[in-house]
């Protein structure tokens, strides 16, 4: 992409909103575009601004964090949600990925990482602390199952897309097939790596090798 990451920022709490602000506003390849208090007040300034990138906390008073990135998904909005938050329980992580989430960091991350993963969502890379990825991958290794019938071209093909942050509905006009399709393909994937959700067939797919970083 050319010119600056366009950022929204989503936090209840204003004297964090003002620390991210200060942070990026000081960089020029970013652009703060908005600030919002709650997930209801985040659509509102999606759908104004059109960030690149739209950094989101979870529970927060009101439309929390998960639900607003379902619906921001659902509005076929181009913008990558990268969420940063306190949580890193699977109660909080699981279904922010599974609503659409690129990626998700806790507040402690340093800022370099911070700055470094705001730029990976908006390429539209996968992005989640080292705590989050390794409680993905401790709930898949227990036992770890053994590799079944293989992936199809076209499932793989939907599985990358789906570990660079696509929705179901980006996915199929990459591919130039339905919704629909898509969602039976991710099924298929499902049934074939021993899965029930997204997250969970990404994490597989990366540890069986089926999926590398940066590439497939």
């Amino acid at each position: 992409m050319t010119g600056p990451v366009r950022l929204l920022i989503v936090d209840d709490h204003p004297v964090v909103r003002d620390g991210l602000r200060g942070m990026f506003a000081g960089d020029p390849g970013f652009e703060v575009v908005g600030e919002a208090a709650d997930g209801a007040e985040a659509l509102t300034m999606a759908a104004r601004s059109r960030p690149d990138v739209v950094l989101m906390d979870l529970r927060m008073p009101g439309m929390d964090g998960v639900t607003a990135i379902g619906r921001l998904v659902a509005t076929d909005s181009p913008a990558k949600v990268l969420v940063l938050t306190t949580y890193d329980t699977d109660a909080d992580v699981l279904p922010a990925i599974e609503a659409g989430a690129t990626g998700y960091l806790l507040k402690d991350a340093p800022r370099d990482e911070l700055v470094r993963a705001v730029r990976a969502a908006a390429r539209g890379e996968a992005v989640l602390s080292p705590s989050v990825a390794g409680r993905l991958m401790g709930r898949l290794r227990t036992p770890r199952q053994p590799a079944g019938e293989p992936l199809s071209q076209r499932e793989l093909e939907v599985l990358t897309l789906v570990a660079r942050g696509s929705s179901n509905r980006d996915a199929a006009a990459r591919l130039f097939i339905s919704e629909a399709t898509v969602k039976t393909h991710l099924l298929h994937v499902y049934a074939k790596l021993g899965v029930n959700d997204r997250a969970a067939a990404v994490a597989v797919a990366y540890d069986r090798g089926l999926l590398t970083p940066g590439g497939r």
